[in-house]
């Protein structure tokens, strides 16, 4: 696997209340985008990427057999994190109300399993077609599914980024799992929405046509991401698929 990634705290925000976790040995890729007062948010993204990754490190990944096994362990380990956010936002005035979006990709086997809560995102690159593979857990996107709004109408809505689920927010937390088959050059997104708010899909599709470096790739989105307002943080993990990781069993 091929990977990079970049965080940067954007042009209007103080702080950078992202976080991101890539666990090379275990094929375990997180994004964490927080929210709270102060530095809650800051402080709930950070708890998530280190207790997941706390959490494959005493209890490897790779003895998962099957896709139940996986799933189970993924959820087992987000539930972790949750009650670990959930507990401090209960326990700290200054904590009070913080919790995070979550996107997580695990590579095994010839396959992607992919679990999110909130509105971060994971992108597929096959083909020269990015499909957005995640589903925003967002107030516009409930009323988009419902016929309310049209997907060009939630994209300039006021409440476009108001979530309606996030790790920490509550005791009990249910992500969306997927599972895809990989092939040799597909490239998967992981990113926040610093990213996708200020570069569009078509925008980023070139990128990845043109340029091959991960580490590049992330440097050129939050530069055109930052060209473009920079009103958020941006937090982006790329990573190409290589034939090692479709003979992996």
């Amino acid at each position: 696997m091929q990977v990079g990634f970049k965080s940067d705290k954007g042009l209007r925000r103080s702080n950078n209340e992202d976080a991101c976790f890539v666990l090379l040995p275990d094929k375990v890729y997180v994004v964490a985008d927080g929210v709270g007062g102060g530095n809650a948010g800051e402080i709930a993204s950070r708890t998530a990427v280190n207790e997941i990754a706390n959490y494959v490190v005493d209890h490897p990944i790779s003895q998962m057999n099957n896709k139940y096994a996986i799933v189970n362990y993924l959820q087992d380990c987000i539930d972790k994190a949750n009650e670990k956010i959930f507990n401090l936002a209960h326990t700290y005035q200054e904590n009070s109300g913080m919790a995070t979006t979550l996107a997580l990709v695990y590579i095994s086997g010839g396959k992607a399993f992919i679990a999110n809560v909130g509105d971060s995102r994971v992108y597929l690159f096959r083909g020269g077609q990015l499909v957005q593979l995640t589903e925003d857990h967002t107030y516009v996107n409930t009323l988009v599914k419902a016929g309310i709004l049209s997907a060009q109408e939630a994209a300039v809505d006021e409440r476009k980024n108001v979530i309606t689920k996030a790790l920490g927010a509550d005791k009990t937390v249910e992500p969306d799992f997927f599972q895809v088959e990989i092939f040799k050059d597909d490239i998967f997104i992981i990113c926040t929405d610093g990213l996708y708010d200020e570069v569009d899909a078509g925008e980023i599709t070139l990128v990845l046509k043109t340029i091959w470096s991960m580490s590049d790739v992330c440097t050129e989105l939050v530069s055109r991401a930052n060209k473009n307002g920079g009103h958020d943080n941006i937090t982006i993990i790329s990573m190409r698929v290589t034939e090692e990781d479709i003979n992996e069993q």
